[in-house]
């Protein structure tokens, strides 16, 4: 048969350097989407996936004008990605510099997710017994560059008494979220996409809803601090986790920052259709 001829003369090894090959192409270019992923570039990279649909479409349906057009622009695309994309492919880059471009970019080593978790327990300790309304984002695999552009930058070390202090409330920096992004504060006053479920209880705040909103389209880990109770709550991945006492909320970020311990199942509190307090 024709297409058995094509593979006449491989070896076992020939086949195993294919495969290894297509595995690497296939990681690297899930690796650069993971770098892109909850940035602009994202879209801009739809829009090129339409340019190059279209030029397809018009070649087959011989609409030569059309197919020139998408040619043109596929031609200059290559410098306008360049330009476009630069915070992407500088950010890609770096990280290959240091050596953490094949590494999970968005967790930060232990030393730093340690020094995190311990902010995170005094300074939320401090407002919830203080009622100090708090919004923390944490970035994780997917990025959120295009959220942290909504607020002030900071790129500053983090601190129990940084975050204290953005959120005291009449402060420039205290309306809005806090975005921690690679072992640092990258900014403050970020706004954040409000959940649009029809589900969620009206009792709930601002920024429940908005926590609840980033955990939808990111698998980043937002902390609440009620301004009204002074409970502490975390979401991801859609959920709410809701007055989590000072061990349960400690035990739930070892868990998805350390994957250290495992928090109870009677911790989760399934917010869909629940009335809340706050």
């Amino acid at each position: 048969m024709p297409f058995l001829s094509y593979f006449e003369g491989y070896t076992l090894l020939d086949y195993l350097s294919n495969v290894l090959d297509i595995l690497l192409v296939w990681f690297v270019i899930y690796k650069l989407i993971m770098v892109i992923r909850g940035t602009k570039a994202v879209q801009l990279l739809k829009g090129i996936f339409v340019i190059v649909a279209v030029k397809i479409l018009s070649g087959v349906l011989g609409l030569k004008t059309l197919s020139w057009m998408m040619e043109a622009a596929l031609t200059w695309g290559f410098l306008a990605i360049i330009i476009i994309f630069q915070p992407e492919l500088r950010r890609a880059l770096e990280q290959l510099g240091r050596g953490r471009l094949f590494a999970r970019t968005a967790i930060l080593e232990d030393e730093g997710q340690q020094k995190l978790i311990e902010a995170l327990i005094k300074a939320v300790n401090y407002m919830a017994k203080r009622r100090i309304g708090a919004l923390i984002s944490i970035e994780r695999e997917t990025g959120m560059s295009d959220y942290i552009e909504t607020g002030i930058p900071l790129n500053s070390e983090i601190s129990s008494e940084l975050l204290i202090n953005i959120f005291i409330p009449n402060t420039p920096l205290h309306d809005g979220a806090v975005v921690i992004q690679r072992n640092q504060i990258a900014a403050a006053a970020c706004y954040l996409p409000l959940s649009e479920s029809p589900f969620i209880s009206k009792e709930l705040g601002t920024r429940h809803r908005a926590a609840l909103g980033i955990s939808e389209v990111t698998d980043s880990l937002t902390v609440i601090v009620s301004e009204e109770t002074g409970a502490v709550s975390i979401t991801k991945n859609g959920e709410l986790y809701r007055q989590l006492s000072p061990d349960e909320f400690k035990s739930l970020l070892e868990h998805e920052l350390l994957n250290s311990s495992k928090i109870t199942s009677s911790t989760r509190w399934n917010w869909r259709g629940k009335k809340s307090n706050e």
